[in-house]
C-alpha cells in the first residue's frame, strides 16, 4: 500500500504532494531523499527501492522528473515501481510530455488522474483509455471554458463504458460500421561506436502498439516469425501469458483505440544503418574536423532525417564549421547540430572546419562524441518479423494492416 507520491524537479523542487491514506507523509522525507542524491550521485538515482530511516521508497526518473512514492509497510516492490511507471506514462500521454513546465501548467489534471489511478493507496484506473473516458484530456476550449465558468473540473459526470464490462480495459459493446486493426512496431537502436570505428554495443528496444477499432469482444491472437531474438519483454495487462510463455503467441483482448501491446528488447546486433568517421587533428591551436557520414548497409529503405550532434569542449573559443549537404548550426550552449535530412545518391555529405582552442593551449585534449539521429519507415531493423493476425469469430469486413519505423536512440560515435 503506498502512502504518498511526490513530484519533484532536476533540483529538488517538490512540484506536488499527493497523501494516499490518513497516515500523512511529511515533506521532510524528500530533503532527506534529495540530500543522499547530491551526496552519491547517479549511484543513488539508479536504485528503484530504498531504505530510509522511516520508510521505504520507490523511485522512477523520467525527463528530469522524479516520480517519488513511500510506504511504512511490507509490499511488492514491482507493484510501486510499475505504478509509478504507468503513472509517468499516463501523464506524458496527456500532457503531450513531461516537463516542470506542463506539470505546474495542469495541476489540477493531474490531481484528477492520480484520484482516478490509485484508491487509498491502492492502485485502481490505470489504462489510458479508460482514464480519457473519465477525464478529458487539456485543451484550448476546455481552458478557455474554465476561465469562463470558473469550473476547473475535467472529470466527466458519467462512468466510463468498461464499468459495465468483465473487462476492465474495454468498454462493454462497442459498435463500428468498419472494423479495423492496425499493428506497428516501433523500435529505437542504441549503438555506441569508440575511435576505431569498432562497434561496443548496438541492440533495439522496441514497441508493439495496436490501433483497435472493433465491434463486440474480439479475441485477437499475433505470432511472430522469429520470436526467439526478443529478450526483456513486457506486455500489456491485457495479453495472457500462458500462450506466450508455451508457444511465443499473444493471445489477448484489446483495449479500445491506441494502446502498448508488449515492449522489447534485441541484444548484440552486429552493425547499423549508417557510419560516420571523424577525423581530428590538433597542432599551433587550432584543430582541423573531418566527418563523413553515408549508408552502411542498404535495406532498401529511405533513411530519412538524419542529424549529428556533438558538444564542443569548453576550450573552443570559436569554430568555423561548413558542410556539402544540409546546413550546421552552433547553438548558444556550443553544440553544433548538422541537418543532413537524406543522403543524396551522388555525393557522401561530410563536415569540415577548423576550430580555434584558448592560447595557452596547442593541441585539443578533449574530444566530443558525435550523437547521430535518423528515421528509417516500413523496416525493422532488429530483424522482428510479424507472421500473423488472427481474430476469432471475424466480422465479415475486417480490415488489418502492419507498419514498421526504426529510429535512432542512444547512437553515439566516440572520436
Amino acid at each position: 500500500m503506498l502512502q504518498c507520491i511526490f513530484l519533484l524537479s532536476d533540483s529538488g523542487e517538490v512540484m506536488l504532494e499527493k497523501q494516499l491514506t490518513g497516515h500523512r507523509v511529511d515533506r521532510s522525507i524528500c530533503d532527506w531523499f534529495w540530500d543522499h542524491v547530491i551526496s552519491q550521485g547517479d549511484s543513488f538515482k539508479s536504485q528503484p527501492v530504498i531504505a530510509s530511516p522511516t520508510h521505504y521508497l520507490f523511485q522512477v526518473v523520467r525527463e528530469g522528473i522524479t516520480f517519488l512514492a513511500c510506504t511504512q509497510v511490507e509490499m511488492p516492490p514491482l507493484m510501486g515501481i510499475e505504478f509509478l511507471c504507468r503513472v509517468s506514462d499516463v501523464l506524458s500521454d496527456y500532457l503531450g510530455g513531461l516537463n516542470e513546465d506542463v506539470i505546474k501548467d495542469n495541476f489540477v489534471i493531474v490531481y484528477e488522474l492520480l484520484d482516478e489511478m490509485i484508491d487509498n493507496g491502492f492502485p485502481l484506473t490505470t489504462e489510458p483509455n479508460i482514464l480519457r473516458e473519465m477525464i478529458a484530456p487539456p485543451n484550448i476550449v476546455s481552458k478557455v471554458l474554465s476561465v469562463v465558468t470558473g469550473n476547473s473540473s475535467n472529470v466527466s459526470d458519467t462512468l466510463p463504458g468498461a464499468t459495465g464490462s468483465c473487462i476492465p480495459w474495454r468498454a462493454a459493446d462497442p459498435k463500428y460500421a468498419n472494423n479495423e486493426v492496425y499493428v506497428d512496431l516501433v523500435e529505437e537502436m542504441d549503438a555506441v561506436i569508440n575511435r576505431d570505428g569498432v562497434l561496443v554495443k548496438c541492440e533495439v528496444y522496441g514497441e508493439v502498439r495496436v490501433n483497435s477499432h472493433l465491434s463486440g469482444l474480439p479475441d485477437l491472437t499475433l505470432s511472430f516469425a522469429n520470436p526467439s531474438i526478443l529478450d526483456d519483454v513486457r506486455f500489456h495487462p491485457c495479453v495472457r501469458f500462458r500462450p506466450w510463455e508455451s508457444h511465443q503467441i499473444l493471445s489477448f483482448v484489446p483495449p479500445d483505440g491506441e494502446f502498448k501491446l508488449m515492449s522489447y528488447r534485441v541484444k548484440k546486433l552486429k552493425s547499423t544503418p549508417i557510419y560516420v568517421k571523424p577525423q581530428l587533428s590538433s597542432d599551433a591551436g587550432k584543430c582541423r574536423v573531418n566527418v563523413l557520414v553515408g549508408i552502411r548497409n542498404d535495406h532498401g529503405k529511405t533513411i530519412d532525417s538524419i542529424t549529428l550532434q556533438f558538444q564542443l569542449p569548453p576550450c573552443i573559443l570559436s569554430a568555423d564549421l561548413t558542410s556539402n549537404t544540409g546546413t550546421v548550426n552552433i547553438l548558444g550552449n556550443k553544440t553544433c547540430s548538422w541537418s543532413i535530412g537524406r543522403i543524396p545518391k551522388d555525393k557522401t555529405p561530410s563536415l569540415s572546419g577548423t576550430l580555434v582552442l584558448e592560447s595557452e593551449l596547442e593541441r585539443l585534449h578533449v574530444f566530443p562524441t558525435f550523437r547521430v539521429g535518423f528515421k528509417i519507415m516500413g523496416v525493422a531493423l532488429s530483424g522482428l518479423q510479424i507472421d500473423k493476425l488472427d481474430l476469432k469469430t471475424a466480422p465479415s469486413r475486417l480490415y488489418k494492416g502492419f507498419r514498421a519505423l526504426t529510429r535512432a536512440g542512444e547512437f553515439e560515435v566516440r572520436s
